[in-house]
């Protein structure tokens, strides 16, 4: 095992990102479309934060009460982006070790970070990657 490999070998590259501006269903079929747990939230480039899967759970009614599907479109109708996402997330620059990642997810129950370097996102890390990796080194 390489004790010093940055993150940048098992971050997700290519973001599915939404913009702070956008609509709660973009969020939600984002999340669906692309199978994906965590979305972070940008202004231009700038990460300003992040949505989870569990974000939009704690919102929705619908599956929990017979007839109550129409709760769920109006809490969508009601609430933006900014009031559900965790605001300035943590994030990591793409050098940081995956020791000290899995460290950071082990001490501060964080599920996925963004990969920020000089202010752009440049990818997404997650639970999954630092398990998968730890995985493959017991090929």
């Amino acid at each position: 095992m390489k004790k010093r490999e940055s993150i940048s070998h098992i971050m997700t590259k290519t973001v599915v990102t939404v913009n702070q501006n956008d609509d709660l269903r973009n969020v939600i079929s984002k999340l669906k479309t692309h199978s994906i747990r965590h979305i972070p939230v940008v202004n231009g480039k700038e990460v300003v934060g992040i949505i989870s899967r569990t974000d939009i759970n704690r919102l929705t009614f619908g599956a929990l009460f017979d007839g109550q599907e129409g709760v769920d479109e109006a809490i969508l109708d009601m609430l933006t982006i900014p009031q559900i996402m965790t605001s300035k997330p943590r994030t990591l620059p793409s050098d940081a070790t995956i020791k000290d990642l899995a460290a950071t997810f082990a001490k501060e129950e964080f599920h996925a970070l963004p990969v920020v370097d000089n202010g752009e996102l440049k990818g997404i890390v997650t639970t999954t990657d630092v398990i998968k990796y730890f995985l493959e080194q017991y090929d």
